[in-house]
C-alpha cells in the first residue's frame, strides 16, 4: 500500500534539504545541447580556453577560398543567460578589413540582430560568420571605406585584403598579420 502522506513528506523534506549540486541554467542546458550537436565545416574550430566555462568560448574560421583565403580570424562568443531568446554576443578578435565586422571587432550579422530566432543555433552563427567570408556584403556595412571599395573598385578591395592579412597599412590603419 502506497502512503501518500510519506511521499509528501519525502518531498517537503527533500526542498528543505541543501542544495547538493548547483544547477544548471537554462542558457547552459541549451548551449551544452548546441555544441553537442555542432557539425563545423573543415574551416572552422572551436575552442574553450575554460572547458568549465561553456557560455564563453572561441571560434577559429580559417577561409579556404576567395578573398580571406590562408587568413585565420578568432571570433570570441559570450553567452548571456538570456540565450536561446537573445543572441550571443560575438566579437571578432583579429582586426580584419571587412565590410561587414568594423576595426573593433563587431560583426553585422543579421541573425545577431533583428533577425534572431530562439530555434537558431551556434551552428547557424559560425556559418553566417564563414559565409560572410566568402560573400562580404557592402549593402549593409560596419566598415564603410572597405564597403565602398569593394562596390567600386573589387580588383583594389581585394588587394586591400591581401595587403591587411599579410600585415600592413591601409590608410592609416595598421593590420596584424594573420595568414596561416
Amino acid at each position: 500500500m502506497i502512503k501518500l502522506f510519506s511521499l509528501k513528506q519525502q518531498k517537503k523534506d527533500g526542498e528543505n534539504a541543501p542544495e547538493r549540486g548547483k544547477r544548471a541554467s537554462a542558457a547552459q542546458l541549451r548551449i551544452q545541447k548546441d555544441i553537442n550537436e555542432l557539425n563545423l565545416p573543415r574551416t572552422c574550430q572551436v575552442d574553450f580556453p575554460d572547458p568549465d566555462d561553456l557560455l564563453n568560448f572561441k571560434v577559429v574560421i580559417s577561409p579556404d577560398e576567395e578573398f580571406y583565403r590562408g587568413g585565420r580570424f578568432v571570433f570570441s562568443f559570450k553567452v548571456g543567460q538570456g540565450y536561446p531568446h537573445d543572441p550571443p554576443k560575438v566579437k571578432c578578435e583579429t582586426m580584419v578589413y571587412h565590410p561587414n565586422i568594423d576595426l573593433e571587432g563587431n560583426v553585422c550579422l543579421n541573425i545577431l540582430r533583428e533577425d534572431w530566432k530562439p530555434v537558431l543555433t551556434i551552428n547557424s552563427i559560425v556559418y553566417g560568420l564563414q559565409y560572410l567570408f566568402l560573400e562580404p556584403n557592402p549593402e549593409d556595412p560596419l566598415n564603410k571605406e572597405a564597403a565602398e571599395v569593394l562596390q567600386t573598385n573589387r580588383r583594389l578591395f581585394e588587394q586591400n585584403v591581401a595587403k591587411s592579412m599579410r600585415g600592413g597599412h591601409i590608410g592609416n590603419v595598421y593590420f596584424e598579420r594573420c595568414l596561416i
